[in-house]
């Protein structure tokens, strides 16, 4: 009788010791799914709607700038030639022009006022994308890629909008169509 108890027990035990053993599997597939949920939502989901021409402290005309005037993108955006980052052009590259050119027109006032005060005008940034990203221009720019392929025929916008969403995915497939590396570690350092 007792050792029909003891296997009584020891069956009893390995039944809760299976279910335990059960639950912990089940426990760790969830959390992997979660993760893994988390994760592709955070590559592939875009971070908000696409930046529509946002209202920005001085009304920048890229269209009159790039286009009536025929100024180079890279006057005030060299930075993208020789760095990773595009850059916003420092209020001495404006004043180049501005302290001679439409000199009394209020959206140039305005920068003026920024210029004497030795203040930084805040933009709000329109093109973006995630922190664990890397993205260099320079590289794209040196390879021969049109800075419109990503943020549209910014020459024609009198407000600048983000056309595309900067994803996983739309990087990707251009990185497919051109033939260029897949490998992780290329963006995501």
């Amino acid at each position: 009788m007792a050792e029909q108890n003891n296997d009584f027990e020891s069956t009893s035990e390995q039944r809760f010791r299976s279910r335990r053993k059960f639950t912990r599997m089940i426990a760790i597939i969830m959390i992997l799914l979660l993760m893994l949920a988390a994760g592709a939502y955070a590559i592939f989901y875009p971070r908000g709607a696409i930046n529509s021409a946002q209202s920005q402290p001085v009304p920048f005309s890229h269209r009159v700038h790039a286009t009536d005037k025929k100024i180079s993108c890279y006057f005030c955006h060299s930075q993208a030639i020789n760095t990773d980052h595009a850059g916003i052009p420092a209020l001495e590259t404006c004043m180049l022009c501005h302290r001679r050119v439409a000199i009394y027109y209020p959206p140039i006032v305005r920068v003026q006022e920024y210029y004497k005060q030795k203040k930084p005008i805040e933009w709000v940034r329109i093109n973006d994308v995630p922190d664990f990203v890397y993205f260099s221009h320079q590289m794209h720019i040196r390879s021969g890629f049109d800075c419109g392929r990503c943020h549209g025929n910014v020459a024609q916008m009198d407000r600048v909008r983000q056309p595309e969403r900067f994803t996983m995915g739309y990087c990707v497939s251009c990185h497919r169509q051109e033939n260029a590396s897949h490998d992780c570690l290329i963006c995501h350092r």
